[in-house]
């Protein structure tokens, strides 16, 4: 075998930086977490001195959406963070608490305005076919 000779451990063998795990981990709120795709504030390194492009909802079925998308985004960050230091009570805190307005928020949305998935809670018709496609951009949204 390659190392049965010498003392290898093989444990070694991974780099681990020296970063303290303990650390109080400062947040972005979602919406400023999904703006800069990083919900971390210590790790937020802009590419090339750019600066990110601030979304401004239209109205309010665009408000309500660009809500759901922070949260959700918020809520997968902080569960990829999770899953290296899952011992960690104040991102799990965080982690409940997005994961919590993230279900309201989509609720809100759906009774407002329709189903955000096909699986979502429809009415007594099936209304999924008439959302605006893609191409069907009215006034210039920035959304679908």
């Amino acid at each position: 075998m390659l190392f049965e000779d010498n003392d290898f451990d093989i444990n070694m063998a991974i780099f681990m930086p020296d970063v303290d795990f303990n650390r109080d981990v400062k947040l972005f709120d979602p919406i400023e977490g999904f703006l800069r795709g990083n919900m971390f504030r210590e790790e937020y390194e802009p590419y090339k001195n750019l600066s990110y492009f601030r979304l401004n909802p239209m109205n309010e079925k665009e408000r309500a959406l660009f809500n759901v998308m922070a949260l959700s985004f918020a809520v997968n960050d902080l569960n990829l963070y999770l899953d290296l230091h899952p011992d960690n009570k104040e991102i799990f805190h965080s982690f409940k608490k997005y994961n919590e307005d993230l279900e309201n928020a989509t609720k809100d949305y759906e009774k407002n305005y329709g189903p955000l998935e096909i699986t979502g809670k429809m009415g007594s018709k099936y209304t999924w076919i008439d959302s605006p496609w893609p191409w069907d951009s009215k006034g210039g949204s920035m959304y679908v």
